[in-house]
């Protein structure tokens, strides 16, 4: 339970709905473009449709992937745009404050990195998902003299 992976629901679901109604309206657009024969809607016209509605869906599968995972090396957190993995030694504090959308991580280089996995849109699930994941930090922090 505690070596869970960490996930938001409320993106998931919400982010994951919109790749599929994307995919399909992209590809009823080509379709629908395609089989008029009116003049003026090239391949590379439509091509270029699916290239976007593409990319949309990779965004959007991208953010409903979002996750930090638990690991005997450190925590591997998949935000949006980049995957880092941190030692547990370098994670200072876990802050989930008001006005925060996700989990942030101090880290001992004096750096932060955004949690993606814990969002504040999951209400109180967020919160309880926070303190697991900064009770998974003083656990895997602590040494055998327990300093």
């Amino acid at each position: 339970m505690l070596d869970d992976v960490f996930r938001p629901r409320a993106a998931r679901l919400v982010t994951g709905t919109m790749a599929v109604v994307v995919a399909a309206a992209t590809v009823l657009l080509i379709a629908l473009l395609s089989g008029t024969g009116v003049e003026g809607w090239s391949t590379a016209d439509l091509a270029g449709i699916a290239l976007v509605g593409a990319a949309i869906v990779w965004f959007l599968w991208r953010q409903a992937t979002v996750s930090a995972t638990p690991t005997a090396e450190g925590l591997r957190v998949r935000n949006l745009a980049t995957t880092r993995t941190v030692a547990w030694g370098e994670i200072v504090w876990v802050r989930f404050g008001e006005g925060r959308p996700w989990v942030q991580l101090d880290l001992d280089d004096g750096d932060t990195l955004a949690v993606m996995g814990v969002q504040r849109s999951d209400g109180e699930r967020a919160r309880r998902e926070a303190k697991r994941l900064s009770t998974l930090v003083a656990v895997r922090q602590r040494t055998g003299r327990d300093d």
